[in-house]
């Protein structure tokens, strides 16, 4: 029996010292579908050289620089010798700014790309990102980690049911307190590059956790946000963006909402909670305890939807559950889902959206999101249309 052919992985970012990147590195080795065959961690060469030879990778597969990364392991470059090992799929892990320069450079040479979320620092860009995938054989993802939730996706499929009626109401709140204090003044690089402007884009708090709450309200409401009144401030009068913000929303199914994005609420940790309500029941989730999801019904009936592999769940969902019930799953399952989605969609020749995946149209909606937002809050707080753009079949998203 033949070897299984594992999707040849790099990473650009994640480097000693960095958080998001071990969490990408142990979600795409979970379900042994990827193979990390080389990385630029860092611009530092002796942090990239260290942190690649701590995942057991030569030197010569280590990089300071993606762009000799991508044209050595494409070919562009000097050999290496290594044509059953070659570069498929690059994981984006980097601040935000960074993004689309390196998506863009990866696509252009049919290389695959998973990205952390936002997508981008405007949607201008993301536009153009959007551009050169169509007609492009290279695939993209966003790790929208919320959406790989098995409990999730069943919020998704009772909402979809005629029993719970049509989607009236909203409310998803993210709070956090690690900016409580200003940590960027202390020596943290995620405070420091997650609060400056030219790094994390045009929207702080909302960009990081507010662009999750977005993706979560589309996707388990199956509709599109369409236009919203936000407010976002800083607790510091020195800080460059937003680090609490709330805004007011409507869906095109008609339903309204209420989004609460802030990461100045001290002692909270990761506190993402979603309500959905429908004509005749209501929905709960939270992400701290993700196993659970209550349905409560008009009337008075309760009924408390648990995950586990023997559970009777919609298909998606139990796609998603790796272990019996009783067993704790919870961010790098989530997260591995999504890298396990992406790499089978790859192996089957389809799009990441058939398998599940969020891709090029919710970076885009994210974007418009983000830019809206933020152009609504400098006009105290008006009513402002939610204008993402269109994309063709080949890069249809998840939302039907």
């Amino acid at each position: 029996m033949s070897a299984k052919a594992l999707l040849k992985l790099g990473m650009v970012g994640g480097g000693q010292g960095a958080f998001i990147g071990a969490v990408h590195r142990a979600a795409a080795r979970l379900d042994g579908e990827t193979a990390l065959v080389c990385g630029s961690f860092s611009r530092d060469m002796a942090n990239s050289v260290e942190t690649g030879e701590a995942l057991s990778l030569s030197a010569d597969r280590c990089y300071s620089d993606y762009a000799q990364m991508l044209a050595t392991e494409t070919g562009a470059g000097e050999s290496i010798g290594k044509p059953d090992n070659a570069l498929e799929c690059v994981s984006i892990v980097t601040p935000n700014d960074s993004h689309v320069a390196i998506a863009k450079d990866a696509i252009a040479r049919g290389i695959h790309v998973i990205c952390d979320k936002p997508a981008g620092v405007s949607l201008s860009e993301v536009e153009e990102l959007a551009a050169l995938l169509n007609g492009s054989a290279a695939s993209y993802a966003l790790t929208h980690t919320y959406l790989g939730y098995p409990m999730v996706w069943q919020a998704r499929h009772i909402a979809a049911q005629k029993s719970f009626g049509p989607v009236r109401k909203v409310v998803v709140n993210y709070t956090q307190g690690w900016l409580a204090s200003q940590l960027e003044k202390e020596g943290s690089r995620q405070a420091s590059w997650r609060t400056d402007p030219k790094r994390s884009g045009p929207a702080g708090a909302f960009g990081d956790i507010g662009s999750h709450a977005h993706s979560l309200v589309e996707f388990i409401t199956n509709s599109r946000m369409n236009s919203l009144s936000a407010r976002l401030s800083s607790a510091f009068a020195d800080r460059a963006l937003d680090d609490d913000g709330e805004a007011r929303f409507t869906l095109e199914n008609g339903a309204t909402g209420t989004l609460i994005a802030s990461q100045i609420c001290a002692g909270d940790e990761n506190t993402l909670t979603i309500r959905v309500y429908g004509e005749n029941a209501g929905l709960e989730w939270h992400q701290m305890e993700p196993n659970t999801l209550t349905e409560r019904a008009q009337g008075g009936l309760v009924t408390v939807h648990r995950a586990g592999a023997d559970k009777p769940l919609c298909e998606e969902a139990l796609a998603r559950c790796r272990l019996p019930s009783g067993h704790p799953e919870g961010y790098l399952e989530a997260f591995a889902n999504l890298y396990r989605g992406f790499a089978q969609a790859i192996s089957q020749g389809i799009t990441p959206a058939q398998a599940g995946i969020p891709g090029i149209a919710e970076a885009l909606r994210g974007m418009a999101f983000l830019e809206a937002a933020v152009a609504s809050s400098e006009n105290d707080g008006a009513w402002t249309d939610i204008k993402a753009p269109s994309v063709g079949p080949d890069l249809k998203g998840l939302l039907s």
